[in-house]
């Protein structure tokens, strides 16, 4: 049987637990289906509070889900969707925690106040912890659809404010130094076998005239380019795209192709390491150029820039870069919309004259 009660705070008058007719939080304590439970409910409404424990009581199946069966049900889910291996990673750690600081308790009795305590416990970037939150919230949705509980507890907790620096391409000058950098890498890393410069510089290219991201371009088959075009299906978003590229593209894969069911990846090793590999190769060629911040990513912002410069609509621009909502490019791409840029300078110039 459970029973509740208020816990007073400090500047209230009461303080005893017969006494209910404050607005001080309530919590519940008990036995639910032969578990112990000592939990506040985050709630300060009595009725509220007493419907909660009446679900509880009446619905033994709920109360009999534990986090740690609630989360090996989501991860079997996610798996029988056919999740991507990353999705999945990301799961396994998102429900690896939850079991460790809250797996034998209810699934009901999990508060939005243990999920706030699992964030402050998280060394995290904003941006991080906004998304760690957001896989929370999907978990608890799914337990929510489930029956299990009637509300979801991490839905109440505040993302993180995330300050997101604009996006900043290439410029014409530094593509030629990093390129440069690429035909000259094994100068200063000797180590590296003959013919990786001309690897590298592919690399690059592709990712400059393509818009994809590096996984993807590791992932690049040589029946995937046909008269001057990239046919590949974006790894975040699975849709095809035919992709146009600069005659230089076409002319240096057919040069390096050395055989191999993929470009960059020989396939024997694990892609995730073939990817990590060639983040670093490109360090080394940033390094060269002067530019140690740099990252692969910005390729991919190079080639979004330059079409949005030349007065590409920004849905175009969208769906060569496989995003699944046209707010993912705004919110990325925004200031670099020619037409949006030729319309504010048209509004400071009528206001000047």
């Amino acid at each position: 049987m459970l029973t509740l009660f208020r816990r007073h705070t400090k500047d209230c008058k009461f303080t005893g637990r017969k006494h209910r007719n404050c607005q001080c939080p309530i919590a519940v304590e008990g036995m639910l289906h032969g578990r112990q439970i000592r939990k506040s409910l985050d709630l300060r409404s009595w009725e509220a509070a007493q419907k909660i424990v009446r679900e509880w009581e009446a619905n033994p199946q709920a109360g009999g889900i534990t986090v740690n069966l609630a989360c090996d049900k989501y991860l079997s889910d996610a798996e029988a969707r056919h999740l991507s291996r990353e999705t999945i990673k990301k799961i396994k750690h998102i429900t690896g925690e939850l079991k460790r600081e809250l797996g034998n308790i209810s699934i009901r009795s999990v508060t939005v106040d243990d999920i706030r305590k699992l964030r402050e416990g998280w060394k995290l970037a904003a941006l991080t912890t906004q998304k760690r939150l957001e896989m929370m919230r999907s978990f608890f949705r799914f337990c929510v659809d489930s029956g299990w509980i009637d509300r979801n507890p991490a839905a109440a907790v505040r993302l993180p404010v995330v300050h997101q620096a604009p996006t900043l391409p290439f410029t014409p000058e530094q593509m030629e130094r990093i390129l440069w950098a690429a035909d000259t890498v094994r100068e200063i890393h000797p180590q590296m076998p003959a013919g990786k410069e001309r690897r590298i510089r592919a690399f690059i290219l592709v990712m400059r005239y393509s818009g994809i991201r590096i996984s993807d371009a590791v992932n690049l088959k040589p029946e995937r380019v046909k008269d001057g075009k990239i046919f590949l299906y974006q790894a975040k978003t699975k849709q095809p795209v035919w992709v146009p590229v600069h005659e230089e593209v076409v002319k240096i894969l057919a040069e390096i192709h050395d055989g191999n069911p993929y470009y960059f990846w020989s396939g024997a090793s694990a892609i995730k390491t073939c990817i990590t590999q060639w983040q670093e190769d490109l360090k080394k060629v940033f390094v060269i150029a002067g530019l140690p911040e740099a990252h692969g990513h910005m390729f991919r912002d190079t080639f979004a820039v330059s079409l949005l410069e030349k007065g590409v609509d920004l849905k175009t621009v969208s769906i060569l870069l496989g995003h699944t909502s046209i707010k993912t490019t705004e919110k990325h791409y925004a200031p670099w919309v020619k037409s949006r840029q030729v319309a504010l300078e048209a509004a400071v110039l009528a206001a000047l004259s």
